[in-house]
């Protein structure tokens, strides 16, 4: 039996020789394939509305967003080529998956539905009996799963995510499959929440059911305050987003005189301007 610990080497492996153990199935892991991504086509077609709805997904995202998403506050418009995006991860992800049994590793449990208080989630499934989500990253976001620096750094809440998952499964061990879409590696980067002394034991020292409770109380009550507080910009005396406010859809709508400039290495969104930069205005269609 392989285990997880092989996995990115066997899937290389596999690719490189074109060589199967006994017992893979090669044309029926081929059709469930193309049978997943036609559902993940299907699914992008259709209107998601997630109002009035909480998610264990949802568990790591700053209180504001979590209230903005559940009171179906008016966010940015998604354009087309990011909904290509999100279309192209989940087909990656699909790929991984694929590529994992190919190379003669177990997946089980695939989308099966978890829950922790009512609040519900669908896992990615296990990889040789460990508890594992499947992430598609740009080459920057890839290193944190290869460097194991995650917990550094997680704006999008992959640790509460899978962590959420874990308490519901009733798991201590659990891990990421990572896959830089950019230029095609791989990285397994595992938790194990009954190790003492490891770099990450601080981003998971919390109670899953604690956090549960407070989003339940938190879409009932006010407004919160903003997530991240406005950052000086360079010496100009402007003021700027907090990166975790740049990726959110709801940025407009905490900071209605937001400007938009558009700098060589991309956006930048200014919420106090005392020196007019230099720049152009933001293309649509780039951002």
């Amino acid at each position: 039996m392989k285990t997880i610990d092989t996995l990115v080497n066997d899937i290389y492996t596999m690719l490189e020789t074109k060589e199967f153990d006994d017992g893979v199935d090669t044309e029926d892991v081929c059709a469930r394939f193309g049978e997943v991504c036609a559902d993940i086509l299907r699914e992008q077609l259709q209107n998601q509305d997630s109002v009035g709805r909480l998610r264990l997904s949802g568990l790591g995202k700053p209180d504001r967003q979590l209230y903005n998403a559940y009171h179906g506050v008016t966010g940015e418009q998604l354009r087309g080529p990011t909904y290509i995006k999100f279309i192209y991860g989940h087909l990656t992800e699909a790929i991984v998956l694929a590529l994992t049994e190919l190379a003669g590793h177990t997946v089980t449990d695939q989308q099966k539905e978890v829950s922790v208080d009512g609040i519900k989630g669908h896992i990615d499934g296990y990889i040789d009996g460990v508890l594992m989500d499947v992430k598609s990253c740009s080459s920057f976001g890839f290193k944190k799963f290869r460097n194991n620096t995650l917990h550094e750094d997680d704006p999008f809440g992959y640790i509460a995510q899978l962590r959420a998952y874990a308490h519901a499964e009733r798991q201590h061990t659990y891990g990421w499959l990572a896959f830089d879409k950019q230029n095609g590696t791989l990285a397994w980067l595992q938790y194990d929440e009954t190790k003492d002394n490891t770099p990450y034991k601080d981003a998971i020292s919390w109670d899953v059911k604690k956090r549960v409770a407070h989003v339940k109380k938190l879409v009932s009550g006010p407004l919160p305050s903003v997530c991240y507080e406005e950052i000086p910009d360079g010496k100009s005396g402007n003021m700027q987003l907090d990166t975790g406010c740049r990726w959110c859809a709801f940025k407009e709508s905490c900071w209605p005189d937001l400007r938009i400039y558009r700098y060589s290495n991309g956006p930048r969104y200014l919420t106090k301007v005392v020196k007019e930069p230099r720049v152009g205005g933001p293309d649509p269609d780039e951002f």
